[in-house]
C-alpha cells in the first residue's frame, strides 16, 4: 500500500514539474467582428410627390413608414447591409406654438441619450438660399441613436431625422458604419430642398 501511495505521489510530482516547464500559455481568443465592406458612394434623387426632395445613397432603400401613427410623407431610409434605419418624420402648416414644441422635442429626444453618451455635439444647419435651417446632433457612445437632426423653413415645413441600428449599441464596433452613414446624411442635408 505504501509503495502504491509513493508511486502515486511521485507521478503527480513529475506531472506538476513537467507542466511548469512549458513556455506556452493558453489564452482564449478575443471576440471578433465581421469584416465590413463599404460600397462606393453614389446617390440618386428622391423627388416624388412629397413636399421635399434630397439625394440619398443607391445602396439604401427609401420606404414609407409603416407605423400605425405614421403620417403622410413619413419615410424610412433603410441601410439593410448595416442593419440601420434613418427615420424621417415630416409636418407642415403648423402654428408658432407647434413649431416651438417640435424644435424643443427634437432637442429633448437628442439629449435623452446623455446618460449613455460620451459626447453630444450639435451644429447649426444653415442654407438661407434654400430656406433650410436646423440643428444636427452627433451622439457618440453606446446610445440607441447616433445621429438626429431637424430641418425647417421656420414657417410651413419641418422634417426630423433619427438614425437607429437594430442591434445592441456597441459604439466601438459600429463606429466605422456610423462614420460612413454620416457622410450620406450630410449629403442628404446639403442637397435638401423644400418644394413650393
Amino acid at each position: 500500500m505504501k509503495k502504491l501511495t509513493y508511486m502515486y505521489v511521485l507521478f503527480l510530482l513529475a506531472l506538476l514539474v513537467g507542466g511548469c516547464g512549458s513556455d506556452h500559455v493558453s489564452t482564449p481568443k478575443p471576440k471578433g467582428y465581421s469584416r465590413l465592406y463599404f460600397p462606393d458612394k453614389q446617390y440618386r434623387l428622391y423627388d416624388a410627390d412629397a413636399p421635399y426632395s434630397f439625394e440619398y445613397p443607391v445602396y439604401a432603400t427609401l420606404s414609407n413608414d409603416r407605423d400605425k401613427n405614421a403620417q403622410k410623407w413619413w419615410k424610412n431610409l433603410n441601410f439593410t447591409q448595416f442593419n440601420g434605419v434613418l427615420h424621417l418624420t415630416y409636418y407642415e402648416n403648423f402654428s408658432a406654438k407647434d413649431y416651438n414644441e417640435m424644435t424643443e422635442n427634437a432637442r429633448v429626444l437628442a439629449m435623452k441619450h446623455t446618460i449613455k453618451a460620451d459626447l453630444i455635439d450639435q451644429k447649426r444647419i444653415n442654407y438661407p438660399d434654400k430656406k433650410v435651417y436646423g440643428i444636427y446632433y452627433s451622439i457618440e457612445g453606446n446610445t440607441a441613436s447616433s445621429v438626429q437632426f431637424f430641418l425647417t423653413d421656420s414657417l410651413h415645413h419641418y422634417l426630423r431625422g433619427a438614425l437607429y441600428f437594430n442591434e445592441r449599441p456597441q459604439y466601438d464596433s459600429i463606429q466605422p458604419v456610423i462614420n460612413f452613414i454620416k457622410q450620406d446624411i450630410d449629403k442628404m442635408i446639403a442637397t435638401f430642398k423644400w418644394k413650393k
